[in-house]
């Protein structure tokens, strides 16, 4: 379970954002948790573009797609800070990314009463019309007198704190797994797979559909080779070692960008016939609707919908099983949205892999067993019986297109 936390000052020493951090870390086996800033957000107004501002089009995003909101605000003059209630006007009024969203209060204060007025006026604020969120009833969590309540490696001191805040959140979570049931998708629109909206990376001059388009996209932009150094987020490699180390992995890796480009895929050295999803080299840089061209009109259908429900953040991923397969493949697909920096919309990595080998291994190491017949997927671990868990999509074992 995804959340984010929003920090509701703008001080660059907050015990909100404190208090954020010590939930994020104690309570990092329940969910994930991340924190989010709000000091660079201008005074909202409706004159302007919100878009112009790179941390409110990265809280809309992110806000979007989690499970649940966090929000710790700090009370001034018996309410929220400006700044918070500055985000709140700017994310309900051309968008609305609380809308349906589960959202739970807390904060922290200098004083006893640990803001519990600044939370009651934020409550009125997020059922607002415009915001609509579903804000967690009762489970406040007032942190009174912050500067004594941490000790100095930024854990809350009383345990009874603590607990109290742990069944606040366990709380939570029960109240997303509700609300979950009452969320709306967004409506899918039509996707263009045929790359008809170039983006900033868009290599113009070669058509998508050349078979030596990577040869002449590399030769008209000078992409690096061989042993010349990459500087990556956390490592430094040159081009071989990365296609080493793409080449090393124990699945199927491709990548699609948002325009609906197909860019890459790591086994081109591989037999295609010896590939779960079949790909050739000169379907690199083709266009989405190239690649699955062999497609009837329904399944293509499929493959529009896949992207568009990754594209409009309804879901993170898609995880399909291919019917069909042979006795010894459980033929896994996993399409994983992808996101630039300000948390928009930036492609699909698909993963593909034999799911058997390791489903067999898991068995063995635990000493389990599945029961009930191919279809069950799931041990259980008291009785070593599993329970059969159907698929909630299956996809077409040529094309890799979400039957839905």
């Amino acid at each position: 379970m995804k959340f984010v936390g929003i920090v509701g000052s703008n001080s660059e020493v907050s015990y909100n954002r404190k208090l954020l951090e010590f939930v994020r870390k104690h309570f990092k086996n329940e969910f994930e948790l991340e924190i989010l800033e709000i000091d660079e957000v201008p005074l909202f107004d409706q004159d302007k573009n919100w878009e112009d501002s790179f941390q409110l089009r990265l809280l809309n995003n992110k806000i979007t797609r989690a499970d649940g909101v966090i929000i710790a605000t700090p009370e001034h003059n018996h309410t929220t800070t400006t700044a918070l209630k500055s985000v709140l006007e700017w994310l309900s009024y051309k968008v609305h990314p609380f809308e349906n969203k589960p959202v739970m209060i807390m904060g922290a204060s200098y004083y006893d009463q640990g803001t519990s007025r600044a939370q009651l006026h934020l409550r009125n604020i997020l059922d607002a019309p415009g915001v609509n969120a579903y804000v967690l009833p009762g489970n406040e969590f007032l942190l009174g007198k912050a500067k004594e309540a941490f000790d100095d490696q930024g854990n809350i001191k009383s345990k009874e704190t603590v607990a109290f805040l742990g069944t606040c959140l366990s709380n939570f979570i029960k109240y997303v797994d509700v609300v979950k049931g009452l969320k709306k998708p967004k409506p899918i629109e039509e996707e263009d797979l045929d790359c008809n909206h170039p983006i900033k990376t868009t290599v113009t001059e070669v058509d998508p559909d050349d078979p030596e388009w990577v040869e002449k996209v590399a030769a008209l932009k000078n992409a690096v080779s061989g042993d010349t150094y990459v500087k990556l987020d956390h490592g430094i490699l040159t081009v071989d070692q990365i296609n080493m180390f793409l080449r090393s992995m124990p699945f199927e890796l491709t990548y699609a960008d948002d325009n609906n480009q197909f860019l890459y895929y790591n086994n081109a050295h591989q037999d295609p016939e010896a590939m779960l999803a079949k790909r050739v080299p000169s379907q690199s840089g083709s266009r989405l609707s190239t690649v699955h061209n062999s497609l009837p009109p329904k399944r293509m259908k499929n493959v529009e919908w896949v992207v568009g429900t990754l594209r409009n953040g309804n879901q993170e991923y898609v995880r399909t099983l291919v019917p069909g397969s042979p006795e010894n493949i459980i033929n896994t697909h996993h399409y994983q949205a992808m996101y630039y920096p300000d948390g928009s919309y930036a492609g699909i990595n698909e993963l593909v892999f034999n799911f058997k080998p390791w489903l067999d291994w898991y068995l063995k190491e635990t000493g389990q067993r599945l029961v009930g017949g191919k279809a069950s997927m799931t041990p259980d671990v008291a009785t070593s019986a599993s329970q059969a868990t159907p698929t909630e999509a299956t996809l077409d074992a040529n094309t890799g297109a979400s039957e839905h």
